[in-house]
């Protein structure tokens, strides 16, 4: 009886800790969803329940209709009343620069320029890591455990340390000399951060996998590269799938190397660095700038809620007779 009681009391407690931890976790969406349907007037309502639903933040941000005037900052209007000798001109051309409303955030141009990053990178980085992972998981050569830990190592040093070399070889290189090189570099630096945890990922997945069944592949003719698109592949599925998530998350929510990268590229802007310029500009309103938070991280929930179902133990019971 008293075994029964100290285990509910324990699985309650248990539940109270994951219902604080998930609301710790969703309470900043939450809080973005909010602000992002409130009026101005109902900013400072603490309830997260909006007093009256605003939805034109998201369809300024998706272009579906025009943006609303901006107001003019109060030091604007203070150098405006204090600058008498300014002609009809110039006024009329720095509340034009303050009040213009075009493109606050052309969140379709910086999406498809995340997704491209995102995709190249991602996708490049598991064919590497699949053909890498399985010569370390199968193979014995000379170098192979220095080269294993060696991968690791790269990974356990900061992006920060890293960002200063790589934009000097990059700008000795000439590729941040245009688009398409600077492109290229930042495709090939994301790749460096995402395939370390990758190898060892599915490392571990590839070794999980019985060796016999690659055997009785050897036995039927086949060769290693067919072994590893027919055999190993499609057992390793799930594996192969979170680390394509974990890949694209990475690449999608980068904001450092894009920032000095893409400095002097501002129609090559990812979503993160583009959030950050609509902070910083004269279109930084609140209700806009929680709508483009919440958009950038709608594809990222969507992707893990497809492929969700996919992710499960490898499928190698019953492959062969031991």
């Amino acid at each position: 009886m008293v075994n029964k009681k100290y285990k509910g009391i324990k699985n309650f407690g248990f539940l109270i800790l994951v219902l604080l931890i998930v609301t710790f976790s969703i309470f900043p969406f939450i809080q973005m969803l909010s602000t992002s349907l409130k009026f101005s007037w109902d900013w400072g309502n603490p309830s997260l329940i909006p007093t009256q639903v605003n939805t034109s933040a998201y369809s300024e941000i998706l272009g579906i209709s025009e943006q609303e005037a901006v107001e003019l900052p109060a030091s604007v209007k203070k150098l405006l009343d204090e600058t008498p000798n300014l002609t009809k001109e110039q006024r009329a051309s720095i509340v034009a620069k303050y009040s213009d409303t075009s493109d606050v955030f052309p969140f379709f141009e910086y999406f498809f320029n995340s997704l491209k990053f995102s995709l190249s990178a991602s996708l490049c980085s598991l064919i590497i890591a699949i053909f890498g992972a399985y010569s370390i998981a199968r193979m014995k050569y000379r170098g192979q455990k220095l080269i294993q830990r060696g991968v690791l190592f790269v990974y356990m040093v900061g992006g920060i340390l890293l960002l200063i070399p790589l934009y000097k070889i990059s700008t000795t290189l000439g590729l941040t000399s245009n688009e398409s090189g600077t492109t290229f570099s930042l495709i090939i630096i994301y790749i460096v951060q995402t395939l370390p945890v990758c190898l060892y990922m599915l490392g571990n997945s590839f070794r999980s996998i019985p060796f016999s069944i690659e055997e009785a592949a050897f036995i039927e003719g086949y060769s290693r590269f067919q072994t590893i698109v027919r055999i190993i592949i499609p057992l390793s599925f799930s594996a192969i799938a979170t680390v394509w998530v974990y890949s694209f998350m990475i690449a999608w929510n980068e904001y450092l190397f894009a920032s000095v990268f893409l400095k002097s590229y501002t129609n090559m802007y990812t979503l993160p660095i583009a959030l950050k310029a609509l902070f910083v500009s004269k279109n930084a309103i609140w209700d806009r700038v929680s709508a483009a938070s919440l958009l950038t991280a709608v594809p990222v929930v969507i992707l893990f809620m497809l492929i969700q179902n996919f992710l499960s133990g490898n499928k190698t019971e019953g492959g062969v007779k031991e």
